[in-house]
């Protein structure tokens, strides 16, 4: 049995599908609703929250491997209860800002979850993936209503990744031998900045979306509302100011883990457009 956390979310829901398509099984997707969660025909949704460690444990019963987002809960006791019910091998999707900006507050956080999986005795696998092409749907309620998108440090270049290719790591990672022990710096196949992410998406569409760049001041207060302060402090010294070369190298691990290219930004746009179409009234 291989248990799916974060299961109706942007790597877990590929995840599951991939999963599927391969004929691995038994599946288990963990949800906090059940009854909403649309999984492949033969996954066993098994409903739970990270903020209830009691709910854990019949998520994880029978459980050999674990795909964990650190993040979503008390990432302490998911690893516990899952050491605790005989799970024998963890895929952890960390961050890999932990390598490239150690001094940062959620990156640390995320070195800590590593740190705790390596104690537990369990195998592991850590992902550290680099900025998510889904990042992008925070511009979907501008685009839509046909507003200016903004955005700071617009030539900033980060080799941005497609959710689904951490999936097809992930998934060789729980399925393949030879990834036990090893950590995966994971991002795509080519550098672009925010303008040029704002454009993929206007060809996708057939019609311009207008785009302006804004200072740093002006983005943290947008950002700060939704995120916080730190989440949204950290993200900007991520993407601005002195960036770190290591954040904008290119690695080809997804190709080498799965024998895949990685997927472009342009694909990520393509199979996302609607939720940047308009919703035509009734």
């Amino acid at each position: 049995m291989i248990l799916v956390t974060g299961a109706t979310g942007n790597i877990g829901s590929a995840l599951l599908r991939e999963l599927h398509a391969h004929g691995v099984g038994p599946l288990r997707g963990f949800t906090r609703d059940a009854a909403r969660a649309v999984f492949p025909h033969g996954v066993e949704a098994v409903e739970g929250d990270f903020a209830e460690p009691t709910s854990l444990k019949p998520a994880l019963e029978g459980v050999r491997s674990l795909f964990l987002v650190s993040g979503l809960g008390s990432d302490a006791d998911v690893l516990e209860a899952a050491r605790q019910a005989g799970v024998e091998h963890v895929v952890l999707v960390s961050s890999i800002t932990v390598q490239t900006h150690p001094h940062l507050g959620p990156a640390d956080e995320n070195l800590a979850v590593e740190q705790l999986l390596k104690e537990t005795g369990m195998a592991w696998t850590i992902l550290r993936p680099t900025q998510f092409a889904s990042n992008a749907l925070m511009w979907a309620a501008s685009i839509r209503g046909r507003e200016t998108v903004h955005a700071p440090y617009a030539e900033t270049a980060l080799p941005t990744i497609h959710p689904a290719d951490i999936a097809s790591v992930a998934r060789v990672a729980l399925t393949e031998p030879g990834h036990h022990g090893r950590t995966y710096a994971l991002t795509g196949p080519e550098p672009i900045t925010a303008r040029q992410q704002v454009e993929a998406i206007a060809a996708v569409l057939g019609r311009e979306v207008p785009f302006a760049e804004i200072n740093r001041r002006q983005a943290r207060a947008q950002m700060v509302a939704v995120f916080g302060a730190e989440a949204a402090d950290a993200v900007l010294d991520v993407t601005g100011g002195d960036v770190n070369p290591e954040l904008l190298m290119v690695r080809d691990t997804v190709s080498q883990v799965t024998g895949t290219s990685a997927r472009p930004f342009r694909q990520w746009a393509s199979e996302n457009a609607d939720a940047f179409r308009r919703i035509a009234r009734a």
